[in-house]
């Protein structure tokens, strides 16, 4: 499993290339530039601000360079931010987004299991018919209309939660941001491990595991459940790198410093490499989760053997 692990590495690395070079030219295909402003600067201050930034170089020698930079570790200093460069803004923001996305992943798969199973065991019972109906909820009201409505009741009428802020990271400040990013993600694995169970739940394993006198929880856990998590976590992979990399809804609603709000400013406002760490934090999310999906799959599943 080693070996596979460390081939795919190697092979995620020209996709890691293809994803760098099409970012690279398609965000300086858009109109504008970082120094655009809505007041346009004079034209001596413009002609020192690309040459201190490089932006002067012809485009191929501008992408050489970046790579080289990249290669070192450097993602180059924010255009827009310019009192940081990108990897300081991501030290700071990153760990945040990861501590968010991560918990929600965690109660999400939790609840979201649970859900499911209890759904499929008691298939089209009041059970079945409430965790389809919070599922449905789940996967329909968006975000921006949970966030605000969970900082309003809690935060502000009950005063149990605080409404928005970081607070140095302390514990009651990350509950609403979590659970805003847990819900949809909740009725996702609702839907997913309740239609997997059911499946699982008829075939022929598990029949045969009854009829040879298991109890009924141990077939469940056992075989049906074993089964039944492999969609779950092949959605998980995706999912973690998505959540992980911060939500720039949650992150402004509720006033999280985390890297999500970089993501929208960045592109809007042309911040070439804000842009491009970015497409490289979360092409190096996706690479990664989906080898770690891989792998439990074959942890999971003994039919599945990786040479």
């Amino acid at each position: 499993m080693l070996k596979y692990a460390l081939n795919r590495l190697l092979a995620a690395i020209p996709t890691l290339f293809v994803i760098i070079t099409a970012a690279f030219f398609l965000i300086r295909l858009a109109p504008g530039g970082p120094f655009n402003l809505d007041r346009p600067l004079e034209p001596k201050v413009m002609e020192n601000l690309n040459r201190i930034y490089h932006l002067d170089a012809p485009l191929w020698q501008q992408y050489l360079g970046y790579l080289g930079n990249l290669l070192r570790g450097d993602f180059g200093p924010s255009f827009v931010y310019r009192d940081f460069s990108v990897a300081q803004l991501f030290s700071s923001g990153l760990p945040i987004s990861v501590q968010l996305g991560g918990s929600a992943l965690v109660l999400a798969l939790l609840i979201g299991t649970t859900l499911g199973t209890l759904a499929a065991l008691r298939h089209n019972r009041p059970v079945d018919l409430g965790a389809v109906t919070v599922a449905t909820l789940g996967i329909t009201i968006p975000p921006f209309v949970v966030a605000p409505l969970l900082s309003l009741v809690f935060g502000v009428w009950l005063g149990w939660l605080p409404a928005g802020g970081w607070g140095d990271g302390a514990f009651a400040y990350k509950i609403l941001p979590i659970v805003t990013l847990a819900l949809p993600q909740v009725a996702v694995v609702t839907r997913l491990t309740r239609a997997a169970m059911i499946e699982a739940l008829s075939s022929h394993p598990v029949r045969t595991a009854r009829a040879y006198g298991l109890r009924w929880w141990t077939v469940v856990v056992t075989h049906a459940l074993r089964s039944a998590i492999l969609p779950v976590v092949s959605y998980a992979g995706p999912a973690a790198a998505a959540l992980m990399t911060g939500s720039i809804v949650v992150e402004t609603i509720f006033g999280v410093p985390g890297v999500g709000r970089y993501f929208v400013q960045a592109a809007l406002n042309r911040d070439y490499t804000l842009v491009m760490g970015t497409v490289v934090v979360i092409a190096c999310f996706v690479i990664l989760f989906n080898l770690v999906v891989d792998l439990i799959y074959a942890l999971i599943d003994p039919r599945v053997r990786y040479g």
